[in-house]
């Protein structure tokens, strides 16, 4: 239609009585009016999508900032927002983002509606050093989102450790310091130097964190998943990029621990530099030396990642030297955006003289002495692993882990039941154990929606093949670290072939109904078969000590099982800050292999153990953001049917023994509750220069066991369970220095079922006393250089947290005094 048209149709509908100056007025009205409704109706909507850049899940809570931030917007659960009535124009779009860095996109609007897909960056990321200012404001502990790296964590408590980000003692991974925030954990601390890693919670026993299943990038790191399930490789916390823990209700995803999951996740490659090569080398109190150098980058779609660490020292007490060897080297090819494939393999060995345990009236006397000279602990880990990743699109994606483990772990040693006795210079008690294993692990993730909701289901199966091969006999009668038995077959005690197979299938589904509430269903189903093939041997001898009778009895036991265990997960926002979750979860735990035979010389097994079963349940609330405040208060019911462990008793010749098996129904229930806040720049939000952290981490248990078949049982407390475990601490910082202090209590605990208070003169039962612990920490970072110090034991008390009852004991194994370490770091 033309402007004459348009005028003649105008003239045309005036009426003809009308004087030309009414109609020229009337027009240019009508003309006024249609431009003006054409301006208002060209308002358009420009819409979007928030995700992480990482595994394009979507962000929920999220504010969006229009230009100046005049008009903000909140992503709901599916990550989406939307401003409306927007006229044609250029917008920038500001984000942010709970546990995201923030991210700025700009958008033109013409003529049309516009939809935009904002990717942002994780804040677990290992940051570059140009922003030191952004890991002040960190606390160095978070925790999972919904849906990462595929897995599901939603309603699940779970904790993240960022190791870089915290300012403690790294080159003995001091386990006290870096797992501070995570509540209820109890630690073993036997030896300083952090060879390996025994942490517990809620009752379990922290040996090894053989309660917990133990990963590294995603894979198993134990000696045997499940025969044998305790770790004696613990990766370097220097080279160590998060730590994730998950609790009880792993089981559906990871296996069957009660524990939950232990995940090291190590430093990625960096990208934007062919070589990045750091050096750090530590010396410390009691002959500790620790060289660690790594190097990484990228060139063209091959990046890696590689380092090397060398240990040693001499150890608090006598007869207690160690060396140390760890190499670790990732390789990654990226074919595409979707598409990578690498390879990672580790290898770790050491040689550490044990110094025997204590009894109470030792330990009271002199704790630093040592009255065996003659035992010793080998171990050796090679750790191949291939994993390769793929995304079809943002909302279909696999993973495959295929892993193998081959290891051996030698113990030599003079270990009598009682404790105090002088070593007799006879044959050493030797055991040598072997292992084979390998396996694979799919996942499939796919998000979906029902209706207008989004969903997303994770399925998985891992295959697994173990074998350990353990013998047991009599060692050499020297000093020195000679693994090799006795030229006489009478001299092997045992020699026993565990082979096991285990194959499982699980899934787990998150389902939002609305922005707030979601209910991950889960399910897992196993089979799990393991065998025992040798036999053990009973060896009689005279007042003098020689061999006069030994007898063999041959031994197949075979057990193949199969089950599915459940679980249900609930998380509720209330708002974009808070996270209101709950979990039920079965769990499961079979027997293992030293369960199911070990000699031992003041130790029987019950023949007629059984797999343990229960479940746990947890209910709690926690903030969602990570960056000026953070508290989790928890809720925690765990149920143990047919829990293992050890009651002393005396045989017919009046012998104080223990034996292990079944000792029936525990419950353990309790509060567990961390909160940390930067009170210094919450004051002053505009110097992000200053930064002043509190944190306290409370855990308070009580534990029962409600039904046993063994005499005065019942109504006992149960093992390894203080009844407060608090650590609390503050740590300030100005530019880029850093310092802290930390505080450990926990009250008294006992170390078996009858709750002894006496050690006798094993000393593997009785009470551990309660005990607190302080410990300061320095850093400070200029140009290349980082320079660190720590100040452990600050008060030297004198103090244990474990009785063994084997190697490296039997005994009471006293903890370090005061020590001191400095740390120098150059990053070139």
């Amino acid at each position: 239609m033309t402007t004459s048209t348009v005028f003649s149709f105008f003239q045309s509908a005036l009426p003809v009585d009308w004087s030309r100056p009414a109609r020229l007025f009337w027009l240019a009205f009508f003309l006024v009016s249609i431009l003006s409704t054409a301006n208002v109706l060209a308002q358009y909507q420009l819409s979007g999508r928030v995700q992480s850049r990482q595994d394009s899940v979507a962000v929920n809570g999220c504010s969006i900032y229009l230009n100046n931030g005049n008009r903000t917007a909140l992503t709901d659960s599916l990550g989406q927002f939307s401003f409306s009535n927007l006229p044609d124009g250029t917008y920038v779009l500001h984000t942010s983002c709970p546990d995201f860095k923030a991210a700025r996109q700009t958008v033109r609007v013409a003529g049309q509606n516009q939809a935009v897909v904002i990717r942002v960056v994780s804040r677990l990321e290992t940051l570059s050093e140009v922003t030191v200012t952004d890991k002040q404001s960190d606390f160095g502990f978070t925790r999972m989102r919904g849906v990462e790296s595929m897995g599901i964590y939603e309603g699940k408590k779970s904790e993240v450790i960022i190791p870089d980000q915290l300012v403690a003692n790294l080159s003995t991974n001091n386990a006290r310091q870096i797992y501070a925030r995570v509540a209820g954990l109890n630690i073993w601390e036997n030896e300083g130097a952090g060879l390996q890693l025994s942490v517990g919670g809620r009752g379990l026993d922290p040996n090894r964190s053989s309660n917990f299943n133990v990963r590294q990038n995603g894979y198993d790191i134990s000696a045997d998943a499940l025969g044998y399930p305790e770790s004696y490789y613990t990766p370097p916390i220097e080279a160590v990029g998060r730590i994730q823990i998950v609790r009880g209700a792993a089981s559906l995803q990871y296996g069957t621990q009660f524990g939950g999951l232990l995940n090291f996740v190590m430093k990625k490659p960096v990208l934007n530099r062919k070589l990045e090569l750091t050096v750090r080398q530590t010396i410390g109190s009691f002959g500790f030396y620790n060289a660690f150098t790594s190097a990484s980058g990228t060139v063209g779609k091959l990046s890696y990642y590689t380092f090397f660490q060398y240990k040693k020292g001499d150890g608090w007490r006598p007869n207690s030297h160690f060396t140390n060897y760890t190499a670790y080297a990732d390789i990654d090819y990226r074919f595409s955006e979707n598409t990578t494939l690498g390879f990672d393999i580790t290898q770790m060995s050491y040689l550490a003289q044990q110094p025997g345990g204590l009894t109470d009236a030792m330990f009271q006397e002199n704790p630093r002495q040592s009255n065996r000279e003659r035992n010793w602990f080998k171990v050796n880990w090679t750790m191949p692993a291939l994993h390769f990743d793929h995304k079809f699109n943002p909302n279909n994606e696999v993973n495959l882990r295929v892993f193998g483990l081959y290891a051996y772990r030698y113990s030599l040693g003079f270990r009598p039941n009682r404790v105090a006795s002088v070593d007799d210079n006879s044959e050493r008690d030797l055991i040598k154990g072997d292992f084979q294993n390998y396996g694979a692990e799919a996942r499939y993730l796919k998000r979906y929606y029902v209706g207008k909701q989004q969903a997303v289901l994770l399925v998985g199966t891992r295959y697994y093949h173990g074998y350990n091969h353990s013998i047991q006999g009599l060692g050499s009668t020297g000093k020195d670290a000679n693994f090799t038995f006795v030229d006489n077959e009478q001299g092997i005690a045992s020699d026993y072939h565990f082979p096991n197979r285990n194959v499982s299938i699980f899934a787990e589904n998150i389902l939002y109904a609305g922005n707030k509430l979601s209910i991950t269903p889960g399910v897992r189903f196993e089979y799990i078969h393991t065998t025992a093939n040798g036999f053990y041997g009973t060896i009689t001898r005279d007042l003098a000590g020689n061999i006069i009778d030994a007898t063999r009895t041959n031994e197949v036991r075979t057990n193949g099982r199969h089950f599915v265990i459940g679980g249900l997960g609930i998380s509720y926002k209330p708002t974009a800050q808070l996270d209101i979750y709950g979990n039920l979860s079965q769990n499961y735990r079979s027997i293992t292999f030293s369960d199911m035979r070990i000699a031992n010389p003041s130790s029987v097994i019950d023949p007629n153990l059984q797999d343990e079963k229960g479940y746990s349940l947890d209910l709690g609330i926690r903030s969602t953001q990570t960056t000026l405040y953070t508290f989790d208060v928890s809720a925690f019911y765990l149920n143990y049917n047919n829990r293992i462990g050890e009651v002393q008793f005396y045989d017919a010749n009046d012998r104080v023994l223990r034996r292990r098996g079944n000792i029936g129904q525990a419950v353990i229930m309790g509060l567990e509750s961390y909160a940390e806040g930067d009170f210094l720049r919450l004051a002053n939000p505009g110097n992000p220069h200053i930064s002043g952290v509190l944190f306290a981490n409370v855990a308070l248990i009580h534990s029962t066991y409600k039904a046993s078949e063994i005499a005065g049982v019942v109504g006992n407390q149960v093992e390894f369970v203080p009844n407060v475990n608090l650590k609390s601490g503050v740590r300030l910082g100005y530019k880029n220095l850093k310092a802290s202090f930390q505080y450990t209590y926990l009250s008294d605990q006992f170390s078996d079922a009858t709750n002894a208070r006496e050690g006798g003169v094993s000393a593997v039962i009785g009470l551990i006393p309660a005990y607190s612990i302080m410990d300061a920490s320095l850093s400070y970072q200029f140009s290349r250089f980082r320079l660190e110090g720590s100040l452990n034991n600050l008060a030297n008390r004198t103090y244990f947290t474990r009785r063994a009852t084997g190697y490296p004991g039997p005994g009471i194994l006293p903890s370090d005094g005061r020590g001191l370490y400095v740390t120098i770091q150059v990053k070139l």
